[in-house]
């Protein structure tokens, strides 16, 4: 069944990508990267992150969405919860660094105020340089719950943490181009 439900989920991403407007992080070698991005504007509460930045309702930002059926596809063999969050952390750290030079060159890369995501997995992601805050709206929060607990499924996840919102400065992400 679970096989079943990725056929079909990998026949309706790309109707999904073209109407969420999202665009794909490429590498050097011109190969897609795990994020797929846009831009939005917060709608969420004030948020102050570790180096200062403060994020409040309408400031643009720079949302990222895993490809989860690629993700899904790259952690098919891995033979345990641990093999494949570690799998999933260090494609997500390599990731960072691309993300790091599409935001270097796009064009309101000023007005970009820091990048943010939302996901029930939450370890690691301190390491990675992102801040987890949790999600005040109680609805929002059972609708992405829901979403997650129906991608976890897929995956064969284990459901993690509650949804909680992921933050990254542009000054901590800029960084990644350093490393």
């Amino acid at each position: 069944m679970k096989s079943y439900l990725l056929t079909i989920w990998n026949t309706l991403d790309p109707i999904y990508f073209n109407f969420t407007r999202l665009h794909h992080v490429a590498d050097h070698e011109r190969n897609q990267t795990i994020f797929r991005v846009r831009l939005t504007k917060y709608r969420g509460s004030s948020v102050v992150l570790e180096d200062g930045t403060t994020i409040h309702k309408q400031d643009l930002l720079l949302k990222i969405h895993l490809h989860n059926v690629r993700m899904i596809r790259e952690l098919k063999n891995a033979k345990s919860e641990v093999q494949r969050a570690l799998l999933l952390y260090h494609r997500i750290r390599n990731d960072l660094q691309c993300l790091s030079h599409y935001i270097a060159k796009h064009p309101r890369r000023h007005e970009i105020k820091a990048v943010i995501g939302i996901t029930m997995l939450t370890k690691g992601t301190k390491r990675l340089g992102f801040e987890t805050f949790a999600i005040q709206n109680g609805y929002y929060r059972r609708f992405k719950q829901l979403t997650c607990l129906l991608i976890n499924f897929i995956a064969d996840r284990s459901c993690g943490s509650p949804p909680a919102y992921l933050f990254m400065s542009m000054n901590r992400l800029l960084n990644y181009s350093n490393v």
